[in-house]
């Protein structure tokens, strides 16, 4: 027996037995002796400063969540105010490709130089951001300081939820992965209704002003607990290379579903282009990352009996709902004859009630030992729902009613997938798959976005408006049968996701979570 396997041998040996039966069930290619999980025993947190990090966490996932969507209803004011509505598309995409490209990026450095430094330069690139919108002159500065704070705003989701990680137990975590998607789900909705009051009633900088005070009371609350969080980050070397060339694929990637079928042809040369070098970026990325000594992002992380088939479920599932809500309000105003704000507050149960799909599977997960059958039940009735939403016509009440349904289902697919990943590495690469999780995660709700634009665009023959443009269908002229009978194929897209979600679920190995047993009651939960 060499170094390393007695060393290892005698590191099992000192840890508690659902520590050491966690860590036997590691893939040995994924575990190495710098790899391995701290055998120092944590440093003991109180019920009460467990809360005050919780709130804290939840208070920064909020000031993203919040600008992903604040801007949409302020796009029209501050067109005029800059007397240039051609680039205002780039006032979202250029947070959105900022966020997406950075997420592996500040997962995998949280696992290099931990989580506090991390937590704090995303919320600092976050804060400049949002004074430089709030200052800007001009579109173009506009723009640039929306990339400045996608930067920030990438990179609070992934490190979020690694440090819940750190502080709460794999059987405990479903619950508190719960209340995130709560407060995801919650600033998605709250978004269009401040911007639009800050719009209207104040001036549209507000929606940037307002990050200020709630970054401010985040990092007070959070930096002096974050002494007391247990460190599992081990210092590396940096794969620079490899984080550029993911970094450059994926904008070019989101580029491709942002321009396709609106600015150009799906088919045009500047497309294919762009597909042929997002695919060298890729190709390159793989050789490279098979390649060097410690990659950016390890590749054995994504296989395995758990990776592959979680990060599948969940961007299955977080790319339906983010599909549906963008596409909904067309539909709610063409078929059922509401307005805009009427249309918006239908997707409430579509956004609510997933969040109450993820509470339960939270709640699951902390007393039961076949914890993945609650998101298997889950997305097969999703999936039942979503067939019903294809071959029938509803009212309004019915549909809404089939859609919260649906919605439940849904939402429990996110506590389940996001605890079986990290629970199926070593504590020093929980933030570098939890980036990698955020990663895809977006690219598949950029995805299918565009592919549900693009169903509409062939079942109709004729373009139809997007996010933030539904008020403008009337101009279409769209008949309600056949707006009808287009969305007939979106509810089936939106089933045949789910259905992948509840196959790659029923794939998926469920591995042992440490922590309280079933029987013993969680106690921040009560």
């Amino acid at each position: 027996m060499n170094k390393f396997e007695r060393q290892s041998a005698a590191d099992v040996q000192t840890l508690p037995d659902d520590i050491a039966e966690e860590l036997s069930r590691l893939p040995s290619e994924v575990l190495s002796v710098d790899d391995a999980p701290s055998i120092a025993p944590p440093v003991p947190l109180s019920s009460d400063e467990v809360r005050t990090i919780v709130i804290s966490l939840m208070l920064t996932m909020f000031l993203a969540a919040l600008d992903q969507t604040i801007v949409a209803t302020a796009l029209p004011t501050i067109g005029r105010q800059f007397q240039d509505v051609s680039n205002l598309s780039w006032v979202i995409t250029a947070y959105l490709l900022a966020s997406t490209a950075v997420a592996p990026v500040f997962g995998t450095l949280s696992d290099i130089y931990g989580r506090r430094v991390m937590i704090i330069i995303s919320l600092s690139l976050f804060v400049a951001g949002s004074v430089l919108c709030a200052i800007a002159p001009n579109m173009p500065m506009l723009i640039l300081a929306r990339g400045l704070q996608g930067l920030g705003g990438g990179g609070i989701m992934p490190v979020v939820q690694t440090v819940i990680s750190d502080v709460v137990s794999p059987r405990e975590r479903g619950q508190y992965q719960a209340y995130f998607s709560s407060v995801w789900m919650v600033g998605g909705i709250l978004g269009p209704v401040i911007g639009g009051v800050f719009a209207e009633h104040l001036h549209w900088s507000m929606i940037f002003w307002i990050n200020l005070p709630l970054a401010a009371a985040a990092i007070v609350m959070l930096l002096p607990k974050m002494k007391k969080i247990p460190v599992f980050h081990r210092k590396r070397k940096v794969d620079w290379l490899g984080g550029v060339l993911l970094m450059a694929a994926a904008v070019v990637f989101m580029l491709v579903l942002t321009w396709g079928g609106t600015r150009y042809p799906w088919l045009s040369p500047t497309v294919l282009a762009m597909v042929g070098g997002a695919v060298a970026l890729a190709v390159s990325f793989v050789w490279h990352a098979r390649r060097a000594d410690e990659p950016f992002l390890p590749l054995p992380l994504l296989t395995g009996s758990v990776a592959p088939f979680a990060l599948t479920a969940g961007g299955c599932g977080l790319g339906a709902i983010t599909g549906l809500t963008v596409q909904l309000p067309l539909y709610y105003e063409s078929v059922y004859h509401l307005s805009a704000s009427e249309a918006g507050l239908a997707l409430i149960p579509l956004a609510a009630v997933s969040t109450v799909g993820a509470a339960v599977a939270g709640r699951t997960m902390a007393r039961a030992k076949h914890y993945k059958r609650v998101a298997i039940i889950g997305t097969s009735w999703a999936a039942l729902c979503g067939l019903g939403l294809t071959v029938t016509t509803l009212p309004l009440w019915g549909l809404l009613t089939l859609m919260a349904a649906f919605a439940l289902g849904l939402g429990t697919t996110f506590p389940v997938c996001v605890v079986s990943l990290q629970n199926s590495v070593a504590r020093p690469q929980v933030g570098t798959i939890t980036g990698a999780m955020n990663f895809f995660r977006s690219l598949m709700s950029s995805f299918t976005v565009a592919a549900f634009a693009a169903i509409l665009l062939i079942a109709l023959g004729i373009d139809v408006p997007l996010a933030g443009e539904h008020h403008a269908a009337g101009a279409v002229a769209i008949p309600t049968e056949d707006m009808r009978h287009a969305f007939r194929y979106v509810f089936g897209a939106a089933t045949a996701l789910m259905t992948t979600a509840a196959l790659c679920l029923i794939a998926m190995e469920e591995r042992p979570l440490a922590g309280p047993s079933a029987q013993q009651p969680v106690e921040m939960a009560e």
